[in-house]
């Protein structure tokens, strides 16, 4: 099943059911270009086999970051690393879309203390992240024509698409949730309301990049925290997603405050753990492929060949989406596709600082953020390596990989102040 083309709505067709879905890379120039190391990076993803490849956040505003080094799209600056970065991709016979993101309140304190949200409501990490402002009308109808802008220009660049960010707690997802959303004006209260950004910025997207250039979102099923997004209110939001004609529909959950794919489990769980991951957002996939009329993408947690044959056969979803395991093995889509590896890895389990209260089931949530952060780390620390055209270091410590990663941010951060 992973082996069969997708066609898409928009007259394009995947070569096949595997794609790389978003992960940030953290690679770009302190004035948030592209560089040599997201061509070495892609290549390495390009060359595996993965009929699809969507990038970390594209920043359509370069004032808010999800984090330093992201690279910023607000006009046709960086045009030819952008260039470059595409002609990489499809050199090694993939396709490339660009994830295009605003940070709203998840920007970190270190790239701007005042960052935008729909209400002022602050994230439960206060030591990362400031207090957000309330947006003004001005402002997101800026928003708006910067997500159509920024997609614009990847078209022109030589991408073969666009996806647009809206779970995972990022500013489009927290104009969708009523615990982040409070306005009483036209942008909030009713569902319709807090949908409106959304439906807008994808519109503005489409008439950028007209009708057979593919246009995909990105949507929680859940936020998974009381008084968030919930999965009834998911239905509805795609269902106006599927009369804006968009072409694949992305599945996911949670946000910084609930990170659902982060999860870790004891040692003797593991197990049961990988079967858990396969089922994550699967729950919610069949009610949500009953109301779309556009293919579906399910990400978070598969790991087995069978887990993903599985899925498809049953209709539960039309494209597998993975992310972590491109960073450990970026060659596994051909040896998956051809039926030579029948499970990936999942070194997740063993990321943890330690048992007990540091462990993964510890009653803190800073210590649960804390372990949360290493394990980004650890996947950090693997991007990074393969942009610097290394093997991947599967043997690296969860201390040294949560350290280097906070200096590096660090680091990051300052170059850019002083850019």
């Amino acid at each position: 099943m992973i082996d069969r083309p997708l066609p898409l709505p928009c007259g394009i067709t995947l070569a096949n059911r595997l794609c790389k879905s978003a992960m940030t890379e953290g690679l770009a120039t302190p004035a948030g270009r592209a560089t040599p190391e997201h061509q070495r990076l892609y290549a390495a993803w390009a060359a595996g086999g993965a009929a699809l490849l969507v990038t970390g956040n594209l920043m359509i505003d370069g004032r808010y970051l999800e984090r330093a080094g992201n690279v910023v799209v607000e006009d046709d600056a960086g045009l030819a690393q952008l260039r470059a970065w595409a002609a990489t991709v499809h050199a090694h016979g993939s396709v490339l879309w660009g994830q295009v993101s605003h940070p709203g309140r998840q920007c970190p304190r270190l790239v701007n203390l005042h960052p935008l949200a729909p209400s002022p409501v602050q994230l439960e990490l206060v030591g990362n992240f400031g207090r957000p402002r309330a947006m003004t009308e001005e402002q997101i109808r800026d928003v708006v024509a910067r997500f159509g802008r920024t997609a614009g220009v990847l078209k022109t660049a030589g991408f073969d698409g666009v996806q647009v960010h809206a779970a995972h707690g990022y500013l489009l997802s927290q104009f969708l949730s009523p615990r982040t959303n409070q306005r009483a004006d036209a942008w909030g209260g009713s569902l319709e309301n807090r949908a409106r950004l959304l439906l807008e910025s994808v519109r503005a997207v489409r008439a950028a990049v007209g009708p057979e250039f593919p246009v995909s979102v990105k949507l929680n099923s859940s936020d998974f925290v009381k008084g968030g997004f919930g999965p009834e209110e998911c239905l509805q939001v795609v269902r106006w997603l599927s009369d804006a004609g968009i072409d694949l529909l992305e599945v996911s959950g949670g946000t910084y405050e609930q990170i659902e794919f982060f999860k870790s489990h004891a040692e003797d769980e593991i197990r049961d753990s990988t079967r858990h991951r396969e089922a994550m957002f699967l729950k919610y996939a069949d009610a949500i492929k009953a109301v779309a009329t556009m293919p579906v993408m399910v990400t978070g947690g598969f790991r087995t060949r069978a887990g993903m044959d599985d899925a498809l056969d049953k209709g539960a979803t039309d494209m597998i989406g993975l992310a972590r395991p491109f960073c450990v093995d970026p060659g596994f889509p051909l040896r998956m596709l051809a039926g030579e590896l029948p499970a990936l890895p999942v070194p997740e389990d063993r990321l943890v600082l330690g048992r007990g209260f540091w462990g993964p089931n510890s009653p803190s949530r800073h210590m649960q953020g804390l372990n949360n952060q290493c394990q980004a780390g650890w996947y950090y620390a693997q991007i990074e390596r393969l942009g610097a055209g290394l093997e991947p270091r599967p043997a690296l410590s969860p201390w040294a990989a949560l350290l280097g990663h906070l200096s590096k941010d660090f680091g990051r951060s300052m170059a850019r102040k002083f850019a």
